[in-house]
């Protein structure tokens, strides 16, 4: 069942002891989205618990400078900017079936929770939960909420520059300057700072690159082996996606990331090309300029089918 903001703050004010579902491979908008709610809660005089089926990333450690986990057994489940079940990662098994509420902005949502509060039109989860938070006028928005809310924004609009930025986006982002958010610093970490294995992996990743479809479209691949090289981990591997796409004239940036029997695919367009359309073909799903899928198998076949999916919506052959 489909909710709006109303009934969305009245099932979060009615109940307690609420589990805060991340989705795999955590980035800054499903972390920043469970942090900010799980300070709004505890606020409300709640007890709430952030969870995820894999670590947080380091990058993201001020996001819970406050954060001191509780052992409850939950009486509520929210899943945030998570579209699938399947993408709670080995979470799945323990809450498939029992999700009560989710809080998305994904069009390809699965409507696999009890109820959902989701506005596609927005650039981030993290946007809905500042609505949420705007709804509780008793509630302080602190610095730390406020860094949470800016961190989901920033990073799903990579800071404010994908098309998915709207004029909305930006009066959120002002109301959590305000509030104090620790913007520069923020900005520094997600955009600016990268470990030597990062910079290590770029390099190996720009040796990979193909062109096909008259250079419309950029793909890279990221291997194991590569991987164990340079020694980077797979949360600094947050935004190589975005470098196939930010070649000149492309169109369609394709990024194969290898993994257990086959390769993640992330895909990057412009507004002519609908990523979602092209990884819902494959299973996948996302965004219309970015979404992913999963493709079991070789790079070869991978890169081959993807391709032909990606050849199909550019129009183009060979």
């Amino acid at each position: 069942m489909q909710i709006g903001l109303k009934e969305c703050c009245e099932e979060l004010e009615g109940t307690d002891d609420i589990a805060l579902l991340c989705h795999q491979n955590p980035d800054g908008d499903t972390l920043g989205s469970a942090f900010a709610l799980h300070y709004l809660l505890r606020r409300l005089g709640k007890r709430s618990r952030v969870e995820c089926a894999d670590d947080f990333p380091k990058r993201y450690a001020f996001l819970w400078r406050e954060y001191e986990p509780e052992e409850f057994v939950p009486k509520f489940t929210v899943a945030v900017d998570v579209a699938d079940e399947q993408l709670l990662g080995s979470l799945a098994d323990k809450y498939k079936g029992r999700i009560d509420l989710c809080i998305d902005h994904h069009s390809s949502n699965q409507f696999y929770a009890e109820k959902t509060f989701m506005r596609p039109e927005a650039a981030a989860a993290a946007e809905l939960v500042a609505a949420i938070v705007g709804e509780f006028p008793k509630v302080e928005l602190t610095q730390q909420i406020a860094d949470c809310i800016y961190t989901g924004i920033s990073t799903d609009t990579g800071c404010f520059c994908y098309s998915n930025t709207t004029a909305h986006t930006h009066m959120v982002a002002a109301e959590m300057f305000r509030a104090g958010c620790s913007y520069a610093a923020i900005n520094y970490l997600m955009f600016e700072q990268k470990s030597l294995s990062r910079i290590a992996i770029e390099k190996e990743v720009l040796n990979t690159v193909e062109y096909h479809f008259n250079n419309r479209c950029a793909l890279v691949w990221i291997t194991t082996e590569m991987m164990e090289r340079t020694g980077v981990f797979d949360a600094e591997l947050e935004g190589v996606a975005a470098i196939p796409r930010q070649i000149e004239g492309v169109e369609a940036g394709i990024t194969l990331r290898e993994k257990d029997n086959g390769f993640k695919i992330s895909l990057r367009t412009d507004d002519q090309v609908d990523a979602s359309v092209i990884c819902s073909s494959l299973g996948g799903g996302g965004h219309r300029c970015a979404a992913g899928c999963f493709i079991e198998g070789s790079l070869d076949f991978a890169k081959k089918k993807i391709l032909a999916a990606v050849g199909e919506a550019l129009g183009g052959r060979e």
